[in-house]
């Protein structure tokens, strides 16, 4: 080029005279303040427009909800037991000469459990039966004569009682045969402690224990809120841990709570003719409650008030916010239904879902009905 200046010493000639041509007239920006008075709003700084107050309303989202018929399941945990648990013990001394059953064995009630022998006491019976058939005929000849009047009735008396004894006493001499053979006294299932044959049985000692597992018990704590709701005879859904599914009913709920827990004990019947349910396994019983109005909404839309209370926010027609406490019911269940169901609402309620933090009971706002399109917003 003719003075030696290069393209790229020309290119940023330009460049300078550019912006200098824009400096001088364009506006000059001083902490955030535009310097040209035809701008009016736009001339103000950002953080002084921003707060500035107007009587502009804050807007927020809101959905209308409607009061729905719940029915509640309360859910009781604890463990199967056994209806009862009996050890069978002798009423007399003896030799176990016989024990046909064994451990896991189904019983009926009656069945042999054990057999001590006999000894001396089929021998006391017979005794028994001579003095008794010795008596009777004493007894016999003796109001043949006082008929004819050969017999004095004192004698007759006498006579009468030792007949009795004697009856009495056969009576007993088989009450105490009968008790070598010891019966089981229900239906069950035989365990544990299990005597041996050929060991010696003492009065009061276990010959066997015989587990009645028809019907099988739940039992669990229900709290002192929510024992109000039971009631004898009401149906249950349970589940056992080990899989498995049954129905029952309440058939005792404890009049007294636990002192430590505060706690009321309450047991569910199952029917197990069939012995597939064993005890000691934990279950839950979920027992239907009486339908009550609720509303389903979506947790999301919870707030606290500043004691602690929960509640949503709601507004009316004129836009007046309002708290409204509610009480927490549950969640929902099932995959088309979310959110969680409450209740303390009117029927048919407008609440804030959308900018309810921002907001406190008494203010206005402009309430926007729920749309994809709109977004809430601050009025600037």
């Amino acid at each position: 080029m003719a003075l030696g200046l290069r393209w790229s010493h020309f290119t940023a000639l330009v460049i300078v005279a550019a912006i200098g041509g824009w400096m001088a007239t364009g506006d000059l920006v001083v902490g955030g303040q535009g310097n040209r008075p035809d701008q009016g709003d736009k001339g103000t700084s950002p953080a002084t427009r921003n707060g500035r107050t107007d009587d502009a309303p804050f807007r927020v989202r809101v959905e209308t909800f409607t009061a729905m018929s719940r029915t509640a399941e309360l859910e009781i945990r604890g463990r199967t037991e056994a209806e009862a648990r009996i050890a069978v013990r002798a009423e007399t001394t003896g030799l176990v000469v016989e024990r046909p059953v064994s451990e896991g064995a189904r019983v009926r009630r009656g069945d042999l459990l054990c057999r001590i022998e006999a000894g001396a006491r089929e021998a006391k019976v017979l005794h028994a039966r001579a003095l008794l058939a010795q008596a009777e005929l004493d007894f016999e000849a003796a109001t043949t004569l006082s008929k004819k009047g050969f017999t004095a009735q004192t004698r007759l008396r006498a006579l009468k009682a030792a007949h009795d004894a004697a009856l009495a006493a056969v009576k007993e001499a088989e009450v105490e045969r009968n008790r070598t053979r010891i019966l089981s006294p229900s239906d069950g299932v035989i365990e544990k402690p299990l005597i041996e044959r050929g060991e010696m049985l003492a009065a009061g000692g276990v010959c066997a224990t015989v587990l009645n597992d028809d019907p099988m018990i739940v039992t669990g704590q229900v709290s002192e809120r929510d024992v109000g709701k039971l009631a004898r005879g009401m149906t249950a859904r349970i589940n056992l841990v080990d899989g498995q599914t049954a129905k029952g009913r309440i058939r005792f709920i404890s009049r007294s709570s636990d002192t430590k827990t505060r706690t009321f004990r309450v047991e569910v019947e199952i029917a197990n003719a069939d012995g597939q349910l064993r005890a000691g396994v934990t279950a839950s019983a979920f027992v239907s409650l009486a339908p009550t109005p609720a509303h389903l909404i979506p947790s999301s839309i919870l707030v606290l008030a500043d004691d602690g209370t929960v509640g949503i926010r709601s507004v009316d027609e004129t836009g007046l916010v309002a708290f409204l406490p509610v009480t927490l019911l549950g969640e929902a269940e099932g995959s088309a239904a979310r959110g969680v169901w409450v209740a303390g609402l009117p029927d048919r309620v407008t609440a804030i879902t959308v900018g309810q933090d921002y907001v406190r009971a008494g203010e206005h706002v402009e309430p926007v009905e729920t749309d994809a399109s709109s977004e809430p917003a601050r009025e600037s």
